[in-house]
């Protein structure tokens, strides 16, 4: 741990997912670019992204940008900044044009022309009805990103620092200047110099014990931006995806009700029409997960358990076998059923923030509720908040999202490195991660990192999940403190240098502890029910007192709360009905 290796490039980009390798591509094309992996980019989490990308072609039926721009933020809860969802509707077309022209194999309309299929949320005629606005390849579309993305950035000559685990931001006079990351193949320490540090690290589903998220979502660039004084924007806003696979979480896709899946109760009926009789299956995600849980609190899930069921029979065995063949093989490998003749017993499952590092449009981390500039400092994708998804994400937006603004970060950062400061970096600027690493190894205690994980992730599935209250989230406040104590005692057993992942499983830890704590101590304080934040004891949503996104500081003193207002522009606040 004493030797540091030092690297020197124009961009550094950490996280190899759809916004990482996007932004890499457009930077690329005038600057010498280096994407920082902890996993082989085409293990990344967007390629478990299933159903489809959101754009208004209409090329099935007459769709338009303003329909798609009004159904997302409807269904967030109108907590969107409407000044980014503009951005987000209108350039959704073209960038899917240009994954086209990349070569990635969209399904075909009998004419030739990407085929686009129904999601949850997606309406014509500002929600008078469903429209088919996805996007897909069959039921892998994140998968064909991914891989489109990672051959045109070899193309391209990016380069890759693959499984190297980011540990630290470095700043010199609050400009951003790097990154410090531990090699998990030699366990040593590398400084990579940079003018612009992009973080697309992704999301920390693995806070919760039932989630779709892989392993590696631990809320790693969300925490590091944390701890640098950065705040995390709108982290009460959690969503619970309707159907993962039940007591596994591992997602099935919306795609699956777009073809025409329903949900059945125990008594077999579609109770979905109870909640939404308009959308019914394809109301926003937040607004299926409370059915869910409701059927099951009142009594009507499957045999009394807490699941219920997706009926996909009616589809019949092309269907699912050409659109949906992934959950196909889901089904039958951990499930032993056969969806065209199998109900398949399905439950919320933790999937996606809407918050995290708060950035302006063009990607720049922005460090106040003043929007000021971190110089130098960018972020998107699941780890940035530009505030496209406010209080609950649209199905099909996450890759819309990733891609939008991944690809304007890109840009920007060809915009701002001429102008960037040259400032040296500080002296020693490892130090700190350093320090961290010879604490978990060195250090006398006794804890276990796998045990406090998971106590964490049980306690904030059962006290922080579908259903919040005040009582309840108090509990998980105090256990947080608890485990945060627990934590300083671990002691990591390994003490190999060579993929040592007790030590990164150890690391992994302290950011799903911070990152869990910014999500309860927003929600605590939001006393209002809003998208995916739903508290039994404030169930009504309070535009007079919470319309603003919510923005969690922490510092020695502990954690401190400041709010900045929602942007609207088209779409002022209204009732939401599916």
């Amino acid at each position: 741990m004493d030797e540091v290796t030092l690297h020197k490039f124009d961009v550094v980009i950490v996280g190899a997912g759809g916004a990482g390798l996007m932004a890499a591509l457009e930077a690329s094309k005038a600057a010498r670019v280096v994407v920082v992996s902890k996993l082989y980019p085409t293990r990344s989490h967007t390629g478990a992204a299933q159903g489809g990308i959101g754009a208004a072609l209409g090329n099935v039926e007459h769709d338009n940008w303003e329909w798609h721009m009004f159904d997302t933020c409807k269904g967030g809860d109108y907590l969107c900044d409407q000044d980014a969802v503009e951005i987000l509707a209108r350039e959704a077309i073209e960038t899917v044009y240009d994954l086209e022209h990349m070569g990635l194999p969209f399904n075909r309309t009998p004419d030739g022309k990407i085929d686009q299929r129904p999601f949850g949320g997606h309406t014509r005629d500002f929600g008078k009805a469903p429209v088919k606005r996805a996007c897909y390849a069959a039921d892998r579309t994140g998968h064909m990103i991914l891989q489109t993305l990672y051959q045109q950035c070899l193309k391209n000559d990016v380069h890759f620092l693959n499984e190297y685990y980011v540990l630290d931001l470095i700043f010199t006079d609050k400009v951003c200047r790097g990154i410090v990351a531990y090699r998990l193949a030699t366990g040593d320490l590398h400084t990579i110099e940079a003018k612009a540090v992009m973080f697309a690290t992704g999301g920390y589903g693995r806070v919760f014990k039932i989630t779709s998220n892989a392993h590696a979502s631990t809320g790693d660039g969300m925490a590091i931006a944390f701890r640098q004084g950065i705040p995390l924007e709108d982290m009460e806003f959690f969503q619970f995806h309707p159907t993962g696979i039940y007591k596994m979480g591992i997602l099935i896709t919306e795609g699956a009700r777009g073809e025409g899946g329903v949900l059945l109760n125990d008594r077999g009926e579609r109770f979905m029409e109870r909640y939404a009789p308009t959308l019914k299956d394809l109301a926003a995600r937040d607004v299926v997960s409370r059915a869910i849980y409701t059927e099951i609190q009142e009594g009507r899930g499957i045999q009394g358990k807490d699941y219920v069921y997706l009926d996909l029979r009616h589809l019949g065995q092309s269907v699912i076998e050409t659109k949906l063949p992934d959950i196909a093989d889901f089904v039958r490998t951990y499930m032993g059923l056969e969806p065209s003749r199998d109900l398949i017993p399905t439950q919320p499952t933790a999937h996606y923030c809407m918050g995290g590092i708060p950035t302006d449009v063009e990607g720049r981390v922005v460090m106040d509720e003043k929007n000021t500039v971190a110089p130098g400092f960018y972020a998107a994708g699941e780890c940035a908040c530009v505030s496209v998804h406010g209080a609950n994400r649209l199905g099909t937006n996450s890759l819309v999202d990733i891609l939008v603004f991944g690809r304007r970060a890109g840009r920007h950062m060809l915009r701002y490195l001429p102008q960037a400061e040259p400032l040296p970096l500080p002296l020693q600027p490892e130090e700190a991660a350093q320090a961290n690493i010879a604490r978990l190894l060195k250090g006398k205690g006794k804890e276990s990192a796998v045990g406090i994980r998971e106590s964490l992730q049980e306690n904030m599935m059962s006290l922080v999940g579908v259903y919040r209250e005040e009582t309840q989230m108090k509990q998980m406040i105090d256990k947080i403190g608890e485990l945060r104590s627990r934590y300083a005692d671990v002691k990591v057993q390994n003490q190999g240098k060579k993929f040592n992942t007790e030590l990164v499983q150890a690391v992994e830890l302290g950011y799903l502890i911070d990152t869990a704590e910014a999500t309860v101590v927003a929600a605590l304080a939001r006393q209002e029910s809003r998208g995916g934040h739903s508290r039994r004891d404030y169930p009504k949503r309070d535009d007079a007192n919470w319309l603003k996104h919510s923005l969690v500081y922490t510092s020695s003193r502990g954690t401190e709360l400041k709010y900045k207002p929602v942007v609207i522009t088209r779409f002022p606040p209204k009732e939401r009905v599916y």
